[in-house]
């Protein structure tokens, strides 16, 4: 604007608009940690200049309206009164205005808001680390899994999997409920997920019905929330309203949107969840990997579901509290009181805690810690290896699977949660007096071993149809009959043996399991029918190397190195040190390194999960060749497992070329290492 900077007068005149000429205002600043005027620098660290100029301007705005038309109060209200660091709050940190305090724990046992109800307990295996069930922080046991990037197509975990239809089945009681009531409006789910290829995999998930729940995998009225499209939609001036918004809603086909209008109906939705007449209305399933923002008002969230990293009680209250608007706030006459409602929580660590932080005595001083990084002066013994992030198959037209060779197959029963306990958050812990329950029986007796055949081998479809070059139908077609072949077969184990022998139980069991059933088929036709097998290289980086460790710190024992790029070689058993004294010394090895904090990972399946598996050391040998060695006593069958996929590495790797030859090895003794160094320079 080269007109230069306005008076507080036309300034008032513009915000204002109607109110222009009012005088004595009263002002109500909502989420008001996003602005303030008390410099952060003195109290939060780890804001830049630009947050505070942001969180300052609103303040600022503020002066001038006050400066022309004055100004009796502002009142500031918020769920985080500090500056929002992305750090643990203290009560140093806390804004030093607070006069009022009613926090969520008074929100919840006043029934102003809905109670939270978390899993307690649940009929598997439990968290040993915690003692609580695997499906109250989902994250730590699925993260190697979701926390990589992983094509839309490729199945969830089991955990995860469960968890839906757990949480599924309590919607799907939920929905009914609301349509005996005649409530115009579904229950909303909604799922957080913690990167957006996990969330492009739960739209899969629903879109293709791999949880078997129909009334919940509708692709109409489900919502992946891009973040990127929402930005495009908020930035614009003035809002594109799509035409076809009334078209869509009377089951008419609307014509094809702009990237604009994509936009600005996706906004639509995500802003009227819940809402008659609008565009959200009808909106049940809702998935997202950022937070959904703070203004987000819908009122008929039921269920939500967390699987990301849950590193603070802040970040479990703000995703719980987009599910805490009540829909009711009718008073009942008998109690005087507004009848309970409940949102249902899976994967969410929610306990809660008056704040974070705040001790009063500084922590100890920390001890001394060596850096462990490359050395620069070394770079000769620099080590590049390609970052394969798959391994693709080309298959025979024509599959056979040959079951006398397929691998017995281990369900245990108690490790699959066909029932869930919940509890309501009384007093910030659970109320363990007023438990309900979640029960898959129903599921095993609606679930045919047909229907069980058919969606196994759909998705064992979904893993093999994008590299398979013939006909598809046919590819289906011979998928059907060798998952059904396996399923019939006694090529599976259900542990105890009493859940196999019950019809009923052993149908839950193999539903529940599906991922496991689904990997150990597809790995047994993929390793029987492959013709070749191509490496996918990470697109941002398909080269690494050495030199791009970052720098950690440790206080474990080390060695000095010589032939190695990396300063230090951290020892974590004797074996080691031996090991690495040899390469160090042997004639052989022109260089080396330990594989700790290297960022060289091989992805494999096991037990139905992808994990990700770190060899122990990278050899280059002085005829060029890369040897990968394990340093292994006892082999287990997760060893044997892990060596296979590493076998299958190397062979994609020395077939795509251009990265030398590759072999790898395990070494059993300590005293086999020069003989395991003397046969591959061979």
């Amino acid at each position: 604007d080269k007109r230069g900077a306005k008076s507080d007068e036309a300034y008032v005149r513009e915000v204002l608009g109607e109110l222009a000429n009012s005088r004595n205002i009263v002002i109500i600043n909502d989420e008001a940690h996003h602005a303030w005027r008390v410099p952060a620098e003195s109290k939060v660290r780890g804001l830049k200049k630009e947050e505070i100029e942001e969180a300052t301007k609103w303040i600022g705005g503020l002066d001038r309206i006050h400066r022309a038309r004055g100004i009796l109060s502002c009142y500031d209200f918020s769920a985080t009164p500090f500056a929002p660091s992305g750090k643990k709050s203290s009560e140093e940190a806390l804004f030093d205005w607070i006069v009022s305090d009613f926090g969520l724990n008074d929100a919840i046992e006043s029934g102003l808001v809905k109670t939270p109800q978390v899993v307690v307990r649940d009929d598997a295996t439990i968290d040993v680390k915690i003692f609580k069930s695997k499906l109250y922080h989902i994250y730590e046991h699925v993260k190697d899994d979701i926390n990589r990037k992983a094509e839309e197509h490729e199945n969830l975990p089991d955990l995860i999997i469960n968890a839906y239809y757990l949480l599924g089945k309590d919607w799907l009681e939920t929905k009914k409920i609301w349509e005996e009531k005649r409530c115009s409006t579904p229950p909303v789910m909604i799922s957080v997920a913690n990167r957006v290829e996990t969330a492009a995999r739960l739209k899969y998930m629903f879109d293709h019905k791999m949880v078997l729940i129909d009334d919940l995998c509708v692709p109409e009225k489900t919502i992946h929330i891009d973040s990127k499209v929402l930005d495009m939609a908020e930035s614009q001036e003035e809002p594109i309203i799509p035409e076809s918004i009334d078209d869509e809603e009377n089951g008419n086909i609307p014509p094809k949107h702009s990237k604009k209008e994509e936009a600005e109906l996706l906004r639509l939705k995500v802003d009227t969840v819940g809402k008659i007449g609008k565009p959200g209305e009808q909106i049940q399933n809702i998935i997202s990997v950022g937070m959904l923002s703070e203004g987000w008002d819908a009122k008929t969230v039921t269920h939500i579901m967390g699987l990301r990293a849950f590193s603070s009680q802040l970040l479990c209250e703000q995703v719980i509290g987009r599910g805490l608007r009540r829909t009711s706030y009718e008073v009942n006459r008998e109690t005087g009181l507004f009848d309970a409602e409940y949102v249902n929580i899976f994967g969410v660590p929610f306990t809660y805690l008056p704040h974070e932080g705040g001790e009063t005595t500084p922590p100890p001083p920390p001890t001394p810690k060596i850096p462990i990084e490359p050395d620069p002066d070394k770079k000769k013994y620099e080590i590049i290896w390609p970052n394969v992030i798959r391994i693709e198959h080309a298959y025979r037209p024509s599959l056979s699977l040959d079951l006398t060779k397929v691998k017995y197959l281990e369900l245990n029963a108690f490790d699959t949660p066909t029932l869930a306990e919940m509890a309501p958050i009384v007093d910030g812990n659970p109320d363990i007096t007023k438990i309900s329950k979640i029960d898959l029986e129903e599921l095993g007796r609606t679930m045919r071993m047909q229907r069980i055949v058919f969606s196994t081998a759909r998705d064992v479809y979904a893993q093999m149809q994008p590299n398979w070059k013939g006909n598809k139908e046919y590819l289906l077609a011979q998928l059907i009959h060798l998952v059904e072949s396996f399923l019939f077969s006694n090529k599976i184990e259900i542990v105890p043996p009493l859940f196999f022998q019950d019809e009923l139980r052993r149908r839950i069991i193999y539903t529940l399991s599906m991922k496991k059933i689904v990997q150990h088929i597809w790995e047994a036709i993929r390793f029987e029918n492959t013709e070749e097998i191509i490496p996918v290289f990470d697109s941002e980086r398909p080269i690494w190397s050495t030199s791009y460790m970052r720098t950690w710190y440790t206080g474990k024992p080390f060695l000095e190195t010589i032939k190695s790029h990396i300063n230090l070689c951290v020892i974590d058993s004797g074996w080691e040190g031996i090991v690495a004294t040899e390469l160090d010394r042997n004639p052989y090895v022109t260089a080396w390194v330990k594989n700790d904090h290297l960022g060289f990972e091989i992805f494999y399946f096991y037990n139905g999960q992808v994990h990700k598996y770190r060899p122990d050391f990278i050899i280059k040998l002085s005829n060029n060749t890369h040897l990968i060695l394990e340093v292994k006593g006892v082999e287990t069958q997760r060893d044997k497992t892990k060596h296979r996929f590493l076998d299958e590495w190397v062979k994609a790797v020395n077939q795509y070329g251009g990265f030398g030859k590759w072999n790898w090895a395990i070494s059993k003794n300590p005293a086999a290492i020069k003989d395991i160094l003397t046969e591959h320079i061979r």
